[in-house]
């Protein structure tokens, strides 16, 4: 390990301080800022990164109250987090706020022209993940959003600076999680898993993600950040079904994601190959970074790593935060912040990995070094 990289690692938890600072400021700033390395961010997903659209649909996975959003000035958002998230930071490295959610009827106008946040708490790469939670965007409805926000963009600007905007702007993409622990490891729920092993069901996934992929390239997109799955066996969720021993992950979930994440590195290798010229995608390996953080609590101020800092239940797994009940007072102490989703501290540390992190976190550049690329 580098001394550099080694740097990287103890100054995690400072991160997380200064950006969360660095994220309040920018929450108030334009998107024209010249500090900007990127015309907008476009963000797609899951509940990783859902800032909010969730409020605003029939669906039982909503934050949209405490104790979430306890250490933002925002208070609850519909983050499901403790404070920020992993966008927030990464928006804060790139000098652009953190881009409104879609569902929210005040996102139009000038507000889109920083981006828009089309993620949605629940959503699947497959369109079938999470229905047991009413609804949500899955990753073909976020294109079809994205198509709405561009007939509002081609309104505001011409033809080639549309496309100058969008060569310059950034997509993020955090999926995959859902369709595994609220699809393929609820077969009685998602009879069709029966269907398919570990290695057919990542190809499903793949197949399913690259025409998304590909869509969003043909209607102008062309720098994309696609972080992997982190490691799903060892979140409180997974630890609270018994099935690993005391102090250990559910390392059968953990392998079994191994096909998805090393088949999206392909995938990554594959579109950069000159088929889809004038872009460039980049893997976030979100799978090693929070495994280094487990395996190495201390290095990064974190003293629990086995259960939520909010929750009911086995490792605060069973249920999750339960409206005006009080988490932990430590909360940059834990890694994971409820059954599912990590603390504020955590995010922190992953969106400055992928941002300014070697090829072990941001493959094949990182997004610091995307942002540089001129493709207009």
């Amino acid at each position: 390990m580098g001394a550099l990289v080694r740097k990287w690692f103890a100054l995690g938890i400072l991160v997380a301080l200064v950006v969360n600072a660095v994220c309040s400021s920018t929450n108030s700033t334009s998107s024209g800022s010249t500090a900007a390395q990127a015309t907008a961010m476009f963000v797609f997903g899951d509940s990783l990164v859902d800032n909010g659209n969730n409020n605003f649909l029939n669906s039982i996975a909503k934050s949209n109250y405490y104790p979430y959003g306890v250490d933002s000035n925002r208070g609850p958002t519909g983050r499901f987090s403790n404070g920020n998230n992993f966008v927030d930071y990464l928006g804060a490295w790139l000098g652009i706020a953190s881009p409104p959610p879609f569902a929210d009827p005040t996102t139009t106008g000038n507000r889109i022209l920083g981006g828009v946040n089309y993620a949605s708490a629940a959503a699947g790469i497959l369109d079938e993940t999470g229905q047991h939670y009413g609804q949500r965007y899955s990753l073909s409805q976020q294109v079809v959003n994205f198509e709405t926000t561009l007939s509002q963009l081609r309104r505001m600007m011409s033809g080639a600076d549309l496309s100058r905007y969008l060569s310059r702007s950034i997509a993020v993409l955090v999926f995959g999680s859902n369709d595994y622990i609220n699809n393929y490891l609820l077969p009685t729920m998602y009879p069709s898993s029966f269907n398919y092993n570990p290695s057919q069901f990542a190809n499903l996934l793949l197949n399913h993600y690259a025409r998304q992929l590909v869509a969003l390239y043909s209607v102008g997109l062309r720098k994309f950040v696609v972080p992997g799955i982190g490691p799903l066996g060892c979140i409180p969720n997974q630890l609270a079904t018994g099935q690993a021993p005391p102090g250990r992950c559910v390392d059968n979930v953990n392998q079994m994601l191994g096909a998805f994440n090393q088949g999206l590195v392909s995938l990554v290798n594959i579109m950069n190959n000159g088929t889809h010229p004038g872009s460039m995608f980049v893997y976030g390996n979100s799978y090693g970074a929070i495994g280094d953080i487990l395996n190495n609590p201390e290095r990064y101020g974190f003293k629990v790593v086995d259960r939520g800092c909010c929750g009911i239940g086995r490792n605060q797994g069973v249920i999750t935060c339960m409206p005006w009940s009080p988490p932990c007072t430590n909360r940059n102490e834990y890694v994971f912040w409820d059954a599912f989703h990590p603390t504020q501290a955590v995010d922190a540390i992953l969106a400055h990995r992928v941002y300014a992190g070697p090829p072990s976190d941001a493959h094949p550049i990182n997004v610091q070094q995307l942002s540089l690329i001129n493709f207009s």
